[in-house]
């Protein structure tokens, strides 16, 4: 028996109790007289004291060559600990040890494995599995455990059955890139590894599997971000003769369950609001709620005087920023640098202070009186204290910069605050897109999504004005999860893909199985998958999704730890019938 307790249960209860621990030596320090260790498990920490008075000499001597991250094994009694260390959960207690086993020694690790590491981001993707011991890491892979359990215990109980579905597939062109796997026994043929099990899903839907769900990897071969990785994991359901509120329900009450289970926060509200809703008032369709500054348009009140900025703009909108009347010119010109960068591209911005006694001081007070900058605080809700800040240009342009704008003030003011969380569902999305580049159609959300059933006359007059039978949960300004009521029907099946630019031929070749199953009785069926994730991220308190993930790729794409990927043998590209021309 490698050990009687972990390191982290161990208290004053069991103090003259023999016991046996087994761990990592997190440090040591030696008085010359005597040695403390730390040893440390995934459970926590433990003090061991070697006494030379009272321990053997042989153990004593042992103990002095015992390095950073040893793997040991000690047998020794528990003591009540004359400095006690209150931070610590065996803070009590220590152990004086009277046997002491190296299990395996260890070379200096290449960075400190303590909660504040001296390590880059390169060097501990590189090692990995050091970065692994490190609390914050393990804590996030363990909170990560947690999540998982706690959505299949919840969908287990309601009725929810899950079921694997295959990793090689046929590929597809619509959505992201995909990962090919070459076919050795089907020459010149590939596979894809699947972006989602959507197809599959439904085919469960049509074999009567009417509530399913999988914790399931999905591959994406697309540029990566901080909360985007080539690999990912989502929790992907289905349900079958349910419409939009069923789904709505189901999964509003898991997100319920995993707030109230995992952050102990009961969620007062949930609102809904429309697609054309959220691009109006917070300009992205993931808007964060936790705090206000709603969009306000003031084109009616702008554009009336000899301002030409305003006047040649398609949209005026502006936001008003809580407390910040008070910022210098500094802080105003630092802000309207920061969305003249290349990655916001406005080309200006206008600024109206809200001063305590009522009154208003521009940036344009040359063409704005003050019953006009009045208006202007009205539309934009703003307070005495607040400071107005306005965008003017194309409407999408100008709304997605402000948007950018407001998510980087918001931070500023420390409005995104992680132990808060505000979902929202976003409903009634666009069902299709128009791509001038392509000169068609694309799918918003992807080709098997329904129409709203009050927009289908709309289907074959104006397609562009069709709403979606979809839907996405929303959290502290994240997307987590999205999905759609599907079209079970072939024939409006075969119209989607027309719409999409697909011939009859090519509907045929790359979905011919799925339209061919809707002809043996396929019941009306929706579904939804979360980003898992991202979900435990957010959840975790945390903008970005590596830390809670085992093994991540970097920003390239790459496994840095492992070197992946990788060139590989040429007989193994010769059997795959694969000849690479890399010039």
């Amino acid at each position: 028996m490698y050990r009687s307790h972990n390191c982290g249960e161990l208290n004053a209860t069991h103090i003259n109790k023999e016991v046996t621990l087994a761990g990592w030596v997190q440090k040591s320090r030696d008085k010359g007289f005597m040695i403390w260790v730390d040893l440390r498990d995934r459970y926590g920490i433990t003090q061991l004291i070697f006494d030379e008075q009272r321990t053997d000499k042989a153990v004593f001597e042992k103990a002095k060559s015992l390095g950073r991250e040893f793997v040991i094994q000690v047998k020794g009694t528990v003591i009540e600990r004359e400095s006690k260390n209150a931070n610590m959960a065996t803070g009590d207690i220590e152990i004086l040890v009277s046997e002491l086993t190296i299990l395996n020694a260890a070379l200096l690790p290449p960075f400190t494995i303590e909660d504040e590491t001296d390590g880059g981001e390169d060097i501990r993707m590189k090692y990995r599995y050091l970065d692994i011991r490190r609390s914050p890491v393990r804590n996030a892979l363990v909170f990560r455990h947690k999540v998982t359990m706690e959505v299949r215990n919840y969908l287990s109980n309601l009725d929810f059955c899950e079921v694997e579905t295959p990793y090689l597939i046929k590929s597809t062109p619509e959505g992201a890139r995909d990962f090919v796997v070459p076919s050795r026994m089907n020459q010149g043929q590939f596979y894809a590894l699947p972006q989602s099990p959507q197809t599959f899903k439904q085919l469960l839907m049509v074999g009567g599997m009417d509530k399913y769900f999988q914790i399931v990897k999905c591959f994406r071969d697309e540029d990566l971000r901080a909360d985007r990785q080539p690999e990912f994991t989502q929790i992907d359901c289905e349900m079958a003769f349910v419409e939009q509120e069923d789904i709505l329900n189901v999964f509003e009450g898991l997100t319920r369950h995993l707030l109230k289970k995992l952050k102990g926060i009961e969620v007062a509200e949930f609102p809904r609001i429309t697609y054309d809703y959220a691009m109006k008032t917070y300009g992205n369709d993931k808007p964060d709620i936790r705090f206000d500054m709603k969009f306000g348009e003031l084109n009616a009140v702008a554009q009336h005087k000899d301002f030409s900025v305003f006047n040649s703009a398609e949209l005026v909108v502006g936001i008003a920023a809580p407390g910040c009347a008070s910022y210098t010119r500094k802080e105003i010109d630092a802000l309207i640098d920061w969305v003249k960068r290349p990655q916001i591209g406005a080309s200006g911005m206008v600024y109206v202070k809200c001063e305590e006694d009522g009154s208003f001081k521009s940036s344009v007070d040359k063409f704005y009186d003050q019953e006009d900058l009045k208006k202007w605080a009205e539309a934009t809700n703003a307070k005495a204290g607040d400071m107005i800040f306005v965008l003017s240009g194309s409407a999408n342009k100008t709304r997605a910069q402000l948007s950018a704008l407001r998510m980087e003030l918001a931070t500023r003011l420390g409005l995104r605050k992680p132990d808060e969380f505000a979902p929202l569902w976003v409903v009634d999305f666009p069902l299709l897109e128009w791509d001038e580049e392509s000169g068609r159609y694309h799918a918003m959300h992807h080709p098997f999504t329904s129409p709203k059933p009050e927009d289908m006359k709309l289907i074959e007059t104006e397609p562009g004005k069709v709403r979606a039978n979809a839907y996405d949960m929303v959290l502290n300004g994240n997307e987590i999860g999205g999905g759609s009521i599907r079209i079970h029907d072939k024939e409006l099946q075969s119209r989607m893909f027309s719409l999409l630019g697909f011939t009859p031929e090519q509907a045929e070749e790359q979905f011919g199985f799925l339209m061919n199953a809707f002809q043996f009785g396929a019941p009306p069926h929706g579904g939804l998958a979360f980003g898992l994730d991202r979900l435990t991220a957010i959840l975790g308190g945390q903008e970005t999704i590596r830390d809670f993930i085992a093994f991540p790729k970097n920003n390239s794409g790459r496994d840095v730890m492992i070197d992946a990927p990788s060139t590989i043998d040429e007989a193994q590209l010769q059997e795959l019938c694969i000849k690479l021309d890399l010039k």
